[in-house]
C-alpha cells in the first residue's frame, strides 16, 4: 500500500501536525497533495471520496498521533468443521 499512495502519505506526514490539532481521531480523503476533507467516520470519509473522485486511487486515514501496529500471519491453522 505505501507504494501505491506515497504521494498520499507524504501530503498527510506534512499536514500532520495541524490535523492532529483540528481533528484528531477523524478520518482524512487525500487525492495526490490535496487534503479533500475530514468527516468523523470511515465510511462518510469513502462516501465523499467516492463522489468526489469516482474510482479514481485515493487515501482514507485515520489521523492518529501513533501508528497503530498491525501484525498479520500466514500461519494460521484452517479451521475444519
Amino acid at each position: 500500500m505505501a507504494a501505491a499512495f506515497a504521494k498520499e502519505l507524504e501530503t498527510y506526514e506534512a499536514k500532520k501536525h495541524e490535523l492532529l490539532a483540528e481533528s484528531a481521531g477523524k478520518f482524512v480523503v487525500i487525492h495526490n497533495d490535496e487534503v479533500a476533507g475530514v468527516w468523523d467516520t470511515y465510511e462518510d470519509a469513502l462516501r465523499a471520496g467516492y463522489e468526489r473522485f469516482k474510482l479514481v486511487p485515493f487515501l482514507v486515514k485515520q489521523i492518529t498521533p501513533i501508528e497503530p501496529v498491525l501484525n498479520f500471519t500466514r500461519d494460521v491453522p484452517l479451521c475444519h468443521r
